[in-house]
């Protein structure tokens, strides 16, 4: 039974890590979700702000009347008193009564809907003020999570041997390569050129008789003729 427990132990805290990863994970989506359910909320405490509010004016207009109709009738209980209809004055005075209690039982309830339109009244700024605090944080920390992914990212690709940054050195090297083994043929080229230019040169000018070896047999033969002649 122990060993059964600890499993079932083990159970449940695997399961609450599973939770919190995955709620690390969706972080910034369940604020926002946060955010729009607050946001719910508050739309119905403004419309049950906009009922009681109106439901509030509906019964200050029934004080105005009843006040009226006190006044009205305070007037009839005089005139009634005043022609001796003590009786009369006093059914008037009976009605004055059940008024003015209506009127009592109408100005508490004004009096609690004054309560309740106050209180709705804060707790709507106050919800409005934390939703836009809420909706501030949540730019910050969506800026701030795109930097951090592009960061990783760009820092994962320049340390990877296999990324577009590695492939664009070995491109570059490649062409450098390719540029050195052309001017050093280029060089040759122009060397082998030079080599062939002195070479048609030297032929040319012994073709004339310039510039060859005072020495040479030909040379020393002709010598000894022009000195016979």
């Amino acid at each position: 039974m122990s060993v059964l427990k600890k499993i079932m132990t083990a159970f449940r805290g695997g399961v609450r890590e599973m939770g919190e990863a995955v709620v690390d994970a969706n972080g910034i989506r369940i604020f926002e979700q946060e955010i729009r359910d607050a946001k719910e909320e508050l739309r119905n405490a403004e419309r049950n702000l906009t009922e009681v509010m109106a439901k509030k004016m509906q019964t200050e207009r029934r004080i105005s009347q009843l006040k009226e109709q006190v006044v009205e009738n305070e007037r009839y209980a005089t005139q009634a008193l005043e022609k001796g209809e003590e009786a009369l004055a006093l059914e008037v005075a009976e009605r004055l009564a059940r008024i003015s209690g209506e009127l009592s039982e109408q100005q508490n309830i004004v009096s609690t809907f004054t309560r309740h339109v106050d209180q709705l009244k804060a707790q709507i700024s106050k919800a409005r003020s934390t939703i836009a605090d809420h909706e501030r944080e949540l730019a910050i920390v969506k800026t701030t999570e795109s930097v951090q992914r592009a960061t990783i990212q760009v820092t994962e690709n320049i340390a990877n041997k296999d990324s577009k940054l590695s492939s664009a050195r070995e491109s570059l090297d490649r062409i450098k390569q390719r540029q050195t083994d052309r001017q050093d043929r280029m060089e040759a080229g122009d060397i082998l050129a030079a080599e062939t230019s002195e070479t048609s040169l030297d032929d040319k000018l012994k073709s004339a008789g310039i510039g060859s070896d005072p020495n040479s047999a030909a040379a020393i033969l002709a010598r000894l003729k022009s000195k016979s002649s």
